[in-house]
């Protein structure tokens, strides 16, 4: 491959980044984050990957958005590896599963179902989809200590949204919902689309990441006519990456 000036897709250069790299899938969500960075600024933006630089805890950071599924949020974790980066905290959103996952809760992943294809160039399906367990532990320690409802377990990741959405409309619906039959037996907590790939990526490139989630909604519980509210003000989410941040920076430092 051509070597080039600046990374493909990203646009940046090594010192364009920090080590540290929190990963929204929105674009309209990476200034949000970075307002919580000291002298934070938007070193690039090219098409679904805005990219923001700051400093946390006195050491150099990053958010990055990501977009939508496994392959672009592949694409933006190796080309930030390639500009420095090795540590990725995942924010983002998530349909509940489990009848006890409510709108407004955090996920915080343990693991994650490929169900997707993007991993599959990365490791054989053999390969467990796992998180690091120290970005996995701050997660969930920033959740708790910001006094949010919490929930820790596996995440069921896919590539097309209407196929968990609308699966009567798909020619392959026997196999759909027989995989989702699946997922609700096995205790899977929620549904979104770029954990396992961020996972194994990591994994194949020696870097830590973690992931967590804001639940928009449980389709479940909507169908067992539970009371629930949408709920889409992500703040929750951010503000779990960023205070887990700040908890690995302090570990890593010890």
């Amino acid at each position: 491959m051509q070597e080039l000036e600046k990374q493909f897709h990203i646009q940046c250069v090594p010192g364009d980044v920090g080590r540290y790299c929190i990963l929204p899938g929105d674009p309209g969500r990476v200034a949000s984050i970075a307002a919580y960075f000291a002298d934070a600024r938007q070193v690039a933006c090219n098409r679904e990957f805005n990219v923001w630089t700051g400093y946390l805890e006195g050491e150099k950071v990053t958010a990055c958005s990501t977009g939508i599924g496994g392959p672009s949020a592949a694409i933006a974790m190796e080309e930030l590896h390639r500009c420095g980066a090795d540590t990725f905290l995942r924010t983002g959103t998530c349909g509940g599963i489990d009848l006890a996952v409510r709108s407004g809760d955090i996920v915080v992943a343990t693991g994650a179902i490929r169900y997707e294809h993007t991993s599959l160039e990365y490791a054989p399906i053999e390969f467990p989809a796992v998180p690091d367990l120290d970005v996995t532990n701050c997660l969930a320690q920033a959740a708790r200590e910001l006094g949010l409802r919490l929930h820790t377990g596996v995440v069921q990741c896919k590539d097309s949204f209407y196929g968990q959405h609308s699966p009567d409309a798909s020619p392959v619906s026997y196999e759909l919902k027989a995989r989702w039959e699946a997922w609700k037996r096995l205790g899977v907590k929620a549904s979104e689309m770029e954990s396992a790939a961020l996972f194994v990526v990591a994994a194949a490139l020696g870097c830590r990441c973690g992931s967590c989630f804001h639940v928009i909604w449980n389709q479940e519980r909507e169908a067992a006519g539970l009371d629930q509210d949408m709920s889409t003000d992500t703040e929750n989410s951010v503000r779990v990456a960023v205070e887990a941040l700040k908890l690995l920076i302090r570990r890593d430092r010890g």
